[in-house]
């Protein structure tokens, strides 16, 4: 390996300060925004106008400081069905109350990963990927369908957001502390040949109590009562969050499926894996196809008149206040001086330049004078403040680009995509997992 030597410092200098343009850049990025600079509203203003698809919904919500994008989305496409059969022009889901399930579920699969993981030395890969991913509020759409069936829904009346629940940065920190302590005890207690259930079990009522605490104890029973648009009085008394789900939305979710379009992996392939996130009783499984199929699905899902659940970089070409994605409305390369910064899907997958990590729901298109998509509406769970009242937009460059994964209706796919559903999932460690939300 070879040092910088002192004379390439000096012509690297000597370059830089006779580039006139580098030094305004130079002026410029020192009192502003580094995205400011580089936004193009010209580019961005051609987003913006109705779309030829573009369905009602009811409501943005707000996530807050936290991380449970993934969650919200999936509770938005639930709360229509539910909205639609009350005749409600607003409604909301609790977010809080599947987010409680979510982290407990989340503990109690990092301390059975840790037990099942024992014998193994702290330097083993499965070890290192535990101890330092921990547990957070991030997941996938799979994540929240297992969450509903196991412990069903309830109005974000009946069990309301906390300060905790909005801001879960600290308390995440200090669960993970315990966890970590959990995983030493728990593996002194295997390595000394003891059962390391009955300690688990009382780690679990532990983190419980905690959890109560900081977004109080999920609700068992409940009353449901709303005028619908009508004005008309209704009430639902002694329901229970399963039988809620079961008589008032009732989707059937094994009906969905995640598609993926990663070209870092095999196309027409289905993928599974087990995570930290995962409930210990499940895994995470998708279909990787082409964008192209990728798009048809969303196309026809949303012709279809249903929202589409997608996962994308929201850290790649966004405007959080005007609610744009779209690589030609910012020029990072003009302003650092020419750097190329292009790399193919294929490549900012393998090389860990980009991944999902935001969930939101796709709920619009416009199409161009050849009948193609060209941009995209989005209704996002950062609240009305951001974008046009909380409706974001991305061009088709983004969506080609950056989009990973969408959740779709068993019923729009091909008979071809259909039978890959029958193929036995291909294993891939969690930390080569390629995405993440």
């Amino acid at each position: 390996m070879k040092a910088l030597t002192p004379e390439q410092i000096i012509t690297f200098r000597k370059t830089f300060e006779e580039d006139r343009a580098a030094r305004t850049a130079e002026a410029a990025m020192a009192r502003t925004e580094m995205a400011d600079l580089a936004y193009i509203p010209a580019n961005a203003a051609k987003l913006q106008g109705d779309f030829e698809i573009e369905l009602k919904t009811r409501g943005i919500t707000a996530q807050q400081k936290s991380g449970r994008c993934w969650l919200f989305a999936a509770l938005n496409i639930l709360r229509e069905v539910a909205a639609e059969k009350c005749g409600l022009k607003e409604f909301e889901l609790s977010q809080n109350y599947l987010s409680f399930y979510d982290k407990l579920e989340k503990a109690n699969n990092f301390l059975e990963m840790v037990i099942a993981n024992a014998d193994k030395p702290l330097d083993d890969p499965m070890m290192v990927y535990l101890m330092s991913t921990g547990i957070d509020d991030g997941g996938y759409w799979v994540m929240a369908a297992d969450l509903v069936r196991k412990y069903g829904a309830v109005p974000k009346t009946a069990m309301p957001e906390t300060y905790q629940s909005e801001h879960t940065a600290t308390f995440m920190k200090y669960l993970n502390q315990l966890l970590r302590r959990d995983a030493a005890e728990l593996r002194e207690k295997t390595a000394a040949g003891g059962d390391p259930e009955p300690l688990r079990e009382q780690m679990m009522a532990e983190i419980y109590r905690a959890e109560c605490i900081a977004f109080g104890e999920p609700v068992q029973t409940f009353e449901f009562s709303y005028r619908d648009a009508d004005n008309v009085y209704h009430v639902d008394r002694n329901l229970t969050p399963k039988t809620f789900y079961d008589k008032y939305i009732g989707l059937d979710l094994e009906e969905y499926v995640a598609v993926t379009n990663m070209p870092s992996r095999k196309s027409n392939e289905r993928y599974a894996f087990h995570f930290t996130g995962s409930m210990a009783e499940s895994r995470v499984v998708d279909l990787n196809l082409s964008m192209d199929e990728v798009q048809e699905l969303v196309l026809a899902q949303l012709r279809g008149g249903e929202p589409v659940w997608f996962g994308c970089d929201a850290g790649a070409f966004g405007a959080r206040k005007e609610g744009v994605w779209d690589p030609d409305s910012f020029d990072y390369q003009g302003l650092l001086g020419g750097a190329d910064f292009t790399m193919d899907k294929k490549n900012r997958l393998a090389y860990r330049g980009s991944c999902a990590t935001h969930a939101m729901l796709l709920v619009g298109v416009s199409f161009d004078e050849n009948g193609q998509p060209s941009r995209w509406k989005i209704e996002n769970s950062w609240g009305k403040e951001n974008g046009k009242d909380g409706y974001f937009v991305c061009s088709q460059k983004y969506f080609r680009e950056y989009v990973y994964e969408a959740i779709i209706g068993k019923k729009y796919m091909t008979d071809a995509q259909k039978a890959l559903l029958s193929r036995e999932p291909v294993e891939v460690a969690p930390w080569n997992a390629d995405y993440a939300l």
